[in-house]
């Protein structure tokens, strides 16, 4: 029983055609209502997401859509109109259509999702598929970023869907961290409570969460503190580059100097280092030092009895 049939058994008409001019006149009024509706409904949750010329190109394709569906599956039964022919042509062309355009459509519906989800909006910078670089627009088949290198990409919308996406300036602050080390002598509390100082003084350095120092590792030439810094994600990048050269004058100036890789030399207690002559060390390994390293030996030579 279809549409007609349970009109008809309700009220039936004295006229068939004209019954058939008023259900299509409801249906299409119908049809429109709620193709307006949809549209006006994702207008509004979308207006501030997209593009306008793309969001009106979105709107025009689902209203539409909602026409031609109910046209077809609901005014063409009342007019008694056979789709059979139709479908099937339809469905030809679909599969035909859906092989040709797979990639295409795939990315026009993951354009939509990525829309509607927001993982990433115009201008953040971010990392997509191990591609670093601001967001310069997102179409509803692909993704513009321009690299930190100056170059614009275009990345289909359904490998950003589907991939990793690492957004640098989704959270409001981020951390960094250097690792600092000072001499065995110097005193480490003087040096967190130094660095403490320094960083308290940056604008963009933020006070909650709290910036952390403390002592990490005895590594073998210094004590290795680790600094951790949170600031603004739109000023992380240059308070980070600057700041570890500000920490090391501070430090300098307050007399704790970062040192250099150092080794010490221990020798038996029973070996008088005054009686082993650089020279006969040195005539030991002649034969197998070249010539430039000959001229070096005998300046070391010239040197160490100059020193007698």
């Amino acid at each position: 029983m279809n549409l007609t049939d349970i009109t008809e058994h309700v009220y039936p008409p004295s006229n068939p055609i004209l019954m058939q001019i008023i259900l299509v006149i409801v249906i299409l009024f119908l049809a429109v209502v709620l193709a307006k509706g949809i549209t006006l409904y994702i207008q509004r949750y979308l207006k501030d997401k997209m593009d306008k010329e793309k969001l009106a190109l979105l709107l025009k394709l689902i209203y539409y859509s909602i026409i031609i569906t109910a046209i077809t599956g609901f005014i063409f039964p009342v007019l008694n109109i056979d789709t059979s022919g139709l479908l099937v042509a339809g469905g030809v062309v679909g599969i035909i259509l859906g092989f040709a355009s797979q990639s295409t459509v795939g990315n026009f519906i993951a354009g939509i999702f990525l829309m509607l989800e927001r993982p990433i909006k115009i201008g953040d910078a971010v990392s997509i598929n191990d591609n670093f670089g601001m967001v310069e627009d997102i179409n509803i088949l692909s993704t513009i970023i321009r690299t930190f290198d100056g170059l614009y990409m275009r990345i289909p919308n359904q490998t950003v869907f589907t991939t990793n996406i690492t957004n640098f300036v989704a959270n409001q602050g981020r951390r960094f961290e250097y690792s600092v080390g000072i001499r065995y002598s110097d005193d480490a509390d003087k040096a967190i409570r130094v660095i403490k100082e320094l960083i308290d003084e940056q604008p963009y350095a933020l006070a909650n969460p709290s910036p952390n120092i403390f002592v990490d590792t005895l590594g073998d030439s210094s004590v290795n503190l680790i600094v951790r810094v949170w600031a603004p994600a739109t000023e992380w990048f240059d308070l980070r580059t600057k700041l570890l050269w500000l920490i090391k004058e501070r430090l300098e100036a307050n007399d704790i100097q970062i040192p250099f890789p150092q080794r010490r030399l221990w020798f038996p207690s029973d070996v008088n280092i005054n009686d082993v002559k650089l020279s006969n060390v040195l005539n030991d390994d002649k034969s197998n030092i070249s010539p430039t390293d000959n001229e070096q030996t005998e300046n070391i030579e010239d040197m160490t009895e100059r020193g007698k």
